[in-house]
């Protein structure tokens, strides 16, 4: 049998095939993960007080743990394809331990930014193994395993502002060390995952031979740099909903902190559930298929938002989120077909692209609203669904299996 029989037969294997338990776990550790990233960003209003901080030094704030996150990630990546490591998992966690007890007792504006970094690292160590992991519990159901780790992600970051709203805002910064036993729960689960790894990664190693690449050198770059522009506009246009939607929403409608809270929840939650449609869909139509759907599909509302009534905001934020956040798995399993072998590296790319990027973006995003107002930002970034065009460029199919799949 062929490498592309072996594909194509594992392409059309049952979800039940897949290690649902391990799936679960790691999306349940990334849950977990992401509730304590979220939960730091939901307390923006809060420390913005508190510290008396510009919108820029809000900006910055996000950039000290997206940035730690994302120059690590593809390093990290690159090496556990190599040499997997899977009970790392557990040490990044640590990372995020450490980070939260210092956000909670640092009384200075560098101890936030050194514990923001902290549980960078912790993430940068996290995702892509852990990606790599969700990949080999797949069953050949790539689209459906991406997905639901990156489910887990998102619900993790819609429960955050719900905890900050009613744990950590009525109860001070020093709250926030509550949620370090969080960090300590994922580290149990994650190395029970990293046992599991061990065995299945070396059994996986002794019986298979990757495959090369599927295209030419040059139409992988250009479809790779396709890939990381699409991923740009996306993770700015959804920087500027995790650092800001709650102060444009209580600037412009007058809402209280937790009703601006319950706000993003309703676009974190729509984007969890996007999530996980767009790995179903992207295993049945095809990744390409979702991406055009995803990037140019939500530019009609995101056209819209800055100029609708506080109704209407909240509508278009959860179509947003629903349509949007659908890309990111179809994108990260598309790019991991184009490069067979090096999940663990694109996985790093991708995800530390996106860490980064929405890091930068926050910061440039902070100053145009101190100079313009934070109503100017969501004007601006309305436009970016347009970036979804170059979506054209990329190859009809990751694998040509997926055509089969349609007909099989």
């Amino acid at each position: 049998m062929t490498v592309i029989d072996s594909s194509r037969t594992a392409l059309r294997a049952p979800v039940a095939s897949a290690s649902l338990a391990v799936l679960l776990a790691v999306s349940f550790s990334h849950l977990l993960n992401d509730v304590m990233q979220s939960l730091f960003v939901a307390i923006y209003p809060m420390l913005k007080e508190d510290y008396h901080l510009s919108f820029w030094q809000i900006g910055l704030l996000t950039m000290s743990f997206q940035i730690t996150a994302s120059l690590l990630q593809p390093f990290i990546g690159h090496y556990t394809d190599k040499r997997p490591v899977p009970y790392s998992t557990s040490i990044g966690m640590g990372s995020t331990f450490f980070g939260l007890i210092l956000l909670a007792f640092t009384t200075s504006y560098l101890g936030l930014l050194v514990g923001a970094a902290c549980v960078g690292v912790g993430s940068a160590i996290f995702h892509p193994e852990s990606s790599r992991i969700a990949r080999l519990a797949s069953g050949g159901r790539h689209g459906f395993a991406q997905s639901l780790f990156q489910l887990g992600g998102n619900f993790g970051t819609a429960i955050g502002p719900l905890l900050a709203a009613f744990v950590v805002l009525p109860r001070g910064q020093g709250s926030i060390g509550w949620f370090a036993a969080i960090a300590l729960v994922a580290m149990v689960i994650l190395w029970k995952v990293g046992q599991w790894a061990t065995v299945a990664g070396t059994k996986r190693r002794n019986g298979m031979q990757g495959p090369g690449l599927i295209h030419s050198r040059g139409k992988t770059a250009v479809a790779l740099i396709v890939l990381a522009v699409l991923v740009f506009s996306k993770n700015i246009y959804t920087a500027s909903f995790a650092s800001f939607y709650t102060f444009y929403a209580i600037h412009r409608f007058g809402v209280s902190v937790q009703e601006s809270q319950l706000m993003l929840f309703a676009f974190l939650g729509a984007s969890a559930v996007g999530t996980i449609l767009g790995g179903i869909y992207g295993d049945r139509f095809g990744p390409k298929m979702v991406i055009w759907f995803s990037i140019l599909g939500c530019l009609p509302f995101s056209l819209a938002l800055p100029y609708a009534d506080f109704t209407w905001t909240v509508i278009l934020s959860i179509l947003i989120g629903l349509i949007l956040s659908s890309a990111f798995p179809a994108i990260v399993v598309f790019a991991q077909e184009l490069v067979p072998g090096r999940v663990g590296m694109i996985s790093g790319i991708f995800f530390g692209a996106a860490f980064g990027i929405a890091g930068i973006a926050a910061a440039l995003l902070g100053l145009v609203a101190d100079a313009k107002g934070v109503d100017y930002v969501y004007w601006i970034c309305s436009f970016l669904p347009f970036f979804g065009l170059l979506t054209v460029f990329l190859p009809g199919t990751a694998r040509p299996e997926y055509d089969n799949l349609k007909t099989a």
